[in-house]
């Protein structure tokens, strides 16, 4: 895997819904290639309280992403956005359905899955450098091959100058960066996104949303997204799929036909990017 490229080449069209143009109502189809396959997955919490009854989180929730495909998930605090992606990833039980990456049953952590939460993991007495390197060497990856792809990688990150510096050196859209850097260096097929961007400032939100798309043309991971932001699923995503109030189920999927590359410059600009804010803003029930 070529880890770092000097030119953006445009990414192929995403895969269709099938027999669908902008949108589709819940489970109205299935998309070719699947690189993440999730079937019929429920998921109950038991009560913290002695006497209230169990909280249903998901109910009956399917979806397919097709490889190298970017899909946000939008929906309502509470719904289970969290906890689906983390049952895709392996870390969180469902009580219920199952669910597939490249063709396996997940059951547990993979290393054919990444997941970036919204706060960094780093530990803070090692290096940005150690901490990119930490996770290659806990897989026993040779030095001869992780320390060029990590010097590659803070290179890509901007995070060159910065490698020798420990996280609390770092401005929090670095350690953000050096996040996402840390799950690079092991070369995932799939990138889980938590609300990766949901504590940092408007700007540096925006920053980073322009960067992940650069990151993600280049490496060309499939990436599920979760997210309160409908600009940013507008922006970044191939298709966003909104999910109802809890228990969650899959309520609408709106497919963003809008050219790459994308920038802000260009694609909050374009004729289409208004529209499919405004439907998913009233699918969301904002207004």
């Amino acid at each position: 895997m070529t880890i770092l490229t000097n030119t953006v080449t445009p990414f192929p069209a995403p895969s269709r819904l099938a027999g669908d143009t902008e949108s589709a109502p819940a489970g109205a189809a299935q998309v070719q290639d699947a690189m993440i396959e999730v079937r019929h997955i429920d998921k109950t919490f038991a009560a913290k309280q002695r006497k209230a009854a169990p909280v249903r989180i998901l109910d009956d929730v399917s979806l397919s992403i097709a490889d190298r495909e970017f899909v946000s998930i939008l929906g309502a605090s509470g719904c289970g956005k969290s906890t689906l992606l983390r049952i895709v990833a392996g870390l969180v039980p469902h009580d219920g359905g199952e669910v597939r990456v490249a063709g396996q049953r997940v059951t547990r952590p993979v290393p054919e899955i990444g997941v970036v939460f919204q706060t960094s993991n780093m530990l803070p007495w090692l290096t940005v450098r150690q901490n990119l390197l930490l996770g290659t060497s806990l897989r026993k990856i040779p030095k001869a091959k992780s320390e060029p792809r990590v010097a590659a990688l803070l290179e890509m990150l901007g995070l060159a100058q910065f490698a020798d510096h420990h996280p609390h050196e770092l401005s929090g859209g670095m350690r953000q960066r050096a996040s996402i850097g840390q799950i690079l260096a092991l070369e995932p097929k799939v990138l889980l996104m938590d609300e990766p961007f949901g504590a940092l400032d408007a700007l540096t939100r925006d920053n980073l949303n322009v960067e992940l798309l650069r990151i993600w043309q280049e490496h060309r991971q499939t990436v599920l997204l979760v997210t309160h932001s409908i600009e940013e699923a507008v922006f970044l995503s191939d298709r966003v799929i909104v999910m109802s109030a809890r228990p969650g189920k899959v309520q609408q999927e709106v497919v963003i036909d809008l050219p790459r590359p994308r920038s802000p410059q260009t694609i909050k600009q374009h004729p289409r990017y208004a529209g499919y804010v405004a439907q998913l803003s009233q699918l969301m029930g904002v207004y």
